[in-house]
């Protein structure tokens, strides 16, 4: 049997756009349980209809949250305890981005993203990792990006929030092996999503440079799900992406620093 085909129940944050979405799409047909959680509840309901309809035999569940706040992440734990769903596989996908220097950085907009992207991935896992080894396997993915590999100009906070997200996936990976429990980091390039927009800082700020290649957010999911499938630590979707990783990985530090520092950036904000 395949990995995923033996897990009971999917628990998918940030699933109400996106690659949250796309992973609850794949999802709906290899787990037979699907928990949706992100902050917009009128999304996640118009994707559970759609998950219903497109595959009848699989039970949705929507739990609206802002994971951000602990309080709220506590509440979910707490709804889902209270129903009796104990989730085998984690995808922690929910996270956000500030495109700007960090000097003119707004303080509420970097504090939520140091929780959602580090501490609410950590605390959904830290919370369900113990069901995981009782029921005697699982797997977490967490939703990383190749940025994670570089120190990146008006991108410095979220790219490191993502070397966080790796790094605590290859240790993660190490401490649950032996318990049947799979980890792995998912390391997309750019994707066409919502993310450069909601990135972008209020009253405009300067544009997000172009890359020279996207990868769509499908692949992006079934190439990391077939990553999980094989056991692998960690994928970078894509051939382009998965080159530039390489690349990147073989550069000496100092080229690499020159390298970020000759990046195209635009007008102050």
């Amino acid at each position: 049997m395949a990995f995923l085909k033996s897990r009971s129940t999917a628990l998918i944050t940030g699933a109400s756009a996106g690659i949250g979405e796309e992973y609850a799409l794949q999802l709906a047909r290899r787990v037979p349980n699907i928990v949706l959680t992100a902050r917009r509840a009128e999304r996640l309901d118009q994707l559970a209809q759609r998950l219903r309809a497109e595959a009848p035999d699989t039970s949705v569940t929507v739990l609206p949250a802002d994971l951000s706040d602990p309080d709220e992440r506590a509440s979910l734990l707490a709804r889902m305890a209270a129903l009796g769903i104990v989730p085998d596989v984690l995808i922690n996908n929910a996270g956000v981005g500030d495109y700007g220097e960090f000097a003119g950085a707004a303080w509420p907009r970097i504090s939520p993203m140091l929780r959602l992207n580090i501490e609410s991935l950590t605390h959904l896992a830290h919370a369900l990792v113990p069901g995981m080894i009782a029921s005697g396997g699982g797997a977490i993915v967490n939703v990383s990006s190749l940025a994670g590999e570089l120190p990146i100009p008006d991108f410095a906070v979220y790219a490191a929030t993502k070397a966080y997200v790796t790094s605590f996936s290859e240790a993660l990976r190490i401490e649950l092996g032996g318990h049947g429990i799979r980890v792995i980091a998912v390391c997309p390039g750019p994707v066409h999503t919502e993310f450069g927009e909601i990135a972008r800082r209020p009253g405009g700020g300067r544009d997000i440079p172009r890359w020279w290649f996207f990868m769509p957010k499908e692949r992006v999911v079934s190439e990391s799900l077939a990553a999980l499938e094989r056991g692998r630590a960690r994928v970078f979707p894509g051939k382009r992406t998965a080159l530039a990783a390489a690349f990147i990985s073989a550069m000496p530090v100092a080229w690499l620093r020159r390298a970020m520092s000759l990046r195209p950036r635009k007008s102050r904000g």
